[in-house]
């Protein structure tokens, strides 16, 4: 286990007090579980299951799923994690195929599969969670022996397609990075997670921890390279050398090299990483650089889709909460003038409702267990 770390309480660093932030901290945890209609998105299911859904999309995700069992461990819900683990592993895991040992990225609320792909960022949120449930609450028995099923992730991320299961690895073996999805050659910034990496390359298998290292250095380089030098933005999707993946699928409804929907999570993490390891191989640079170009727009709450260099794109983002609460989430990597208007701007905003608000909200959820201390190493 790590050394016992102190976190930030960054809305106590600028005056609200403790108690106010805890009151909070319970009033959104409510909201996002227990909220009712217009406010949920988690749904029990049955005596023992549960999903987190994308009301939006009316389905439910590795991405929400693996969230959500994140925000469950570092609330300690027990009952809520084991729901939502059981739920993803009974309907979204897949045993074999050219995808086996991953987990579908889709499914209905039934549980019957809308994909056999899975989405990279899932498995990674998936395996961190596990951890840390294991550290938090003790391994039990089958699915519930946390630690051996995080492991069991990891080493079919590495070695799918050398092992006699899958046909891919989820990670580019040669340049230590993530792919977007197994059967594609790019990334997706957003899925680079440092401060995974380093704790997976103390608790994955032996054999894959030299790995799990060499991933958490190269995903710095690669988040530093990525990250536009004046606006801080970063593509959805990107090339290996960091550049916007500008190249058509016939998968794709829509482009995907603009500051956009999964490009806003960059910053957060860049934040949440330097809060946990203090490591800056300049990538720390585009959270400074973020909240400056951003603040102007941020006071007349006018979010845009933007190409990273900061050219308006014909639209505004359907996404209105998620950028001020990711760039509010960077000040934990980069103090500038702007900040505590950031942070302040992010205590004063109230949680999304209605059709839209699961993807909002999920990041909401994350920054406000960052900003507040409570988003930690178990």
């Amino acid at each position: 286990m790590m050394e016992k770390k102190k976190y930030r309480n960054v809305f106590a660093e600028i005056g609200i007090a403790e108690e106010a932030v805890q009151k909070r901290l319970e009033e959104v945890k409510q909201f996002f579980f227990y909220g009712g209609d217009e406010k949920q998105v988690y749904y029990p299911v049955g005596e023992d299951m549960g999903y987190i859904m994308d009301v939006g999309s009316n389905d439910v995700r590795t991405e929400g799923m693996s969230y959500g069992m994140m925000f469950c461990v570092q609330l300690d819900m027990k009952e809520e994690f084991d729901r939502l683990w059981k739920w993803a592993k009974t309907y979204m895991y897949m045993e074999d195929g050219l995808n086996g040992g991953f987990f579908s990225w889709s499914c209905s609320t039934d549980g019957s599969k809308n994909d056999t792909g899975p989405a990279s960022d899932g498995e990674e949120f998936f395996a961190m969670a596990l951890f840390f449930a294991s550290h938090r609450w003790g391994d039990g028995e089958g699915i519930y022996e946390y630690s051996k099923q995080a492991r069991e992730i990891l080493h079919d991320c590495l070695h799918n397609g050398r092992d006699g299961r899958g046909e891919l690895p989820m990670w580019n073996l040669d340049n230590y990075q993530i792919k977007f999805v197994p059967t594609l050659d790019f990334t997706d910034p957003s899925y680079f997670l440092p401060h995974f990496y380093e704790l997976f390359a103390l608790w994955a298998n032996e054999e894959d921890r030299e790995f799990w290292k060499k991933a958490a250095d190269a995903g710095r380089d690669f988040l530093m390279k990525t990250c536009h030098p004046v606006t801080g933005f970063s593509p959805e999707y990107a090339e290996y050398d960091g550049t916007p993946m500008s190249r058509k699928f016939e998968w794709m409804g829509s482009r995907h090299d603009w500051f956009f929907s999964d490009s806003y999570r960059t910053v957060a993490n860049i934040g949440l990483d330097f809060e946990w390891f203090g490591i800056d191989k300049g990538q720390c640079a585009a959270a400074a650089n973020i909240q400056r170009y951003l603040i102007e727009y941020a006071r007349k709450n006018e979010y845009y889709k933007w190409f990273i260099d900061g050219t308006k794109a014909e639209e505004e983002s359907i996404y209105n909460l998620a950028i001020p609460v990711t760039v509010a989430q960077s000040v934990l990597a980069a103090e500038t003038e702007y900040s505590k208007e950031w942070v302040e701007k992010f205590w004063n905003l109230p949680m999304n409702t209605g059709t839209w608000r699961y993807y909002d909200n999920c990041l909401y959820m994350f920054a406000f267990l960052a900003l507040s201390g409570n988003y930690r190493i178990w």
